[in-house]
């Protein structure tokens, strides 16, 4: 059936590749690395994922999440967001240090020829904790890095997406700090809980709960150290992305697929009980519905459903032919 085969079809693998990822020497300065993997990098278009009449929205790769170390055509390193938030939070001279001393080596990389679909990538970022996977050829050439991002951005519109739930996906592990935290120890809460984002929260003393107003990413770590600006000087509040967009637990993933891609944003806050429960979706998240556990749950869901409707059909149709009879059926006075 091809309604039932597009709701099971993968992301095509040569889509989530991103075929030019920022590369540097390892002799770079952690400062000019900061201020590359800040810069816009090219210009793309991108069309809504439901196929809708809404305009087609102009979009831009506004920074890179990695940069690839390397010396010549050999790879050597990797440095993503991840690190400059644990640099920071340890309070890292930036000034004095290359890119060579604090790169993450060796590099968990992947053969083109072993990537025969989307699980391969998705077992390696969960083994190692990773979420940049570069590719290679069979002489160990680059290819390509392959991310959540890259696979969320390929996803088709009948991946799964519009059968999900946010709840399905979400985490309630939510790493907050209020408005007037320093957004040093806003670095050092991510550092600490390996998160890549931390919502800042006003709290409403009336009905004893935490109202999010806004949030502080991996991303926004980077710029301001690209910025150069005093984290321990500066207030969340200053700095944070205000209004949030709040998705709700009962929207569809394919919802927040779309949202991720309006918004220009990897990760969106998830509230509900009017305030009273709070949950975060991220990209990574979205991409558990790619899980073989999780697909196979969701074929049999749809098998039990299939099953249903044929049984209500069946009986329709035995109604209607009864009905059909009797109106048939001559009358005896």
């Amino acid at each position: 059936m091809e309604f039932k085969n597009q709701l099971l079809t993968a992301p095509d693998l040569e889509a989530a590749i991103d075929k030019d990822p920022l590369i540097i020497k390892p002799e770079t300065s952690l400062v000019e690395a900061i201020a590359l993997m800040s810069q816009a990098r090219g210009s793309r278009c991108l069309i809504p994922a439901d196929n809708s009449s809404e305009e087609i929205l102009s979009d831009y790769q506004a920074n890179s999440s990695c940069a690839l170390v390397m010396d010549g055509s050999k790879l050597l390193g990797i440095l993503t967001e991840r690190d400059i938030v644990r640099l920071t939070a340890d309070e890292v001279e930036f000034d004095t240090i290359k890119v060579a001393e604090v790169m993450t080596q060796p590099v968990v990389s992947l053969p083109k020829q072993n990537l025969k679909d989307i699980f391969a990538a998705l077992f390696l970022f969960r083994r190692y904790r990773i979420r940049h996977l570069p590719i290679v050829d069979e002489d160990d050439n680059l290819i390509g890095v392959i991310s959540p991002e890259t696979i969320r951005q390929a996803m088709r519109p009948a991946n799964l997406l519009k059968l999900r739930r946010v709840a399905d996906v979400m985490s309630q592990n939510i790493i907050h700090a209020l408005l007037n935290t320093s957004v040093l120890n806003v670095a050092r809460l991510m550092n600490e809980h390996r998160v890549s984002c931390v919502v800042i929260t006003q709290e409403d003393r009336a009905d004893k709960i935490l109202i999010p107003v806004g949030i502080v990413t991996e991303r926004d770590i980077m710029q301001f150290q690209s910025l150069q600006i005093g984290l321990n000087r500066v207030e969340a509040q200053e700095v944070m992305s205000t209004p949030l967009f709040l998705l709700s637990p009962e929207d569809s993933l394919l919802t927040a697929n779309q949202e991720m891609e309006r918004r220009r944003v990897r990760r969106l806050v998830v509230s509900w009980n009017w305030g009273q429960g709070l949950g975060i979706v991220t990209q990574t998240s979205l991409l558990r519905i790619f899980d073989p556990m999780e697909m196979y749950t969701v074929i049999e869901t749809l098998q039990d459903t299939i099953q249903q409707l044929e049984r209500e059909k069946a009986q329709l149709l035995a109604l209607a032919n009864v009905s059909s009879t009797e109106a048939q059926s001559p009358i005896v006075s």
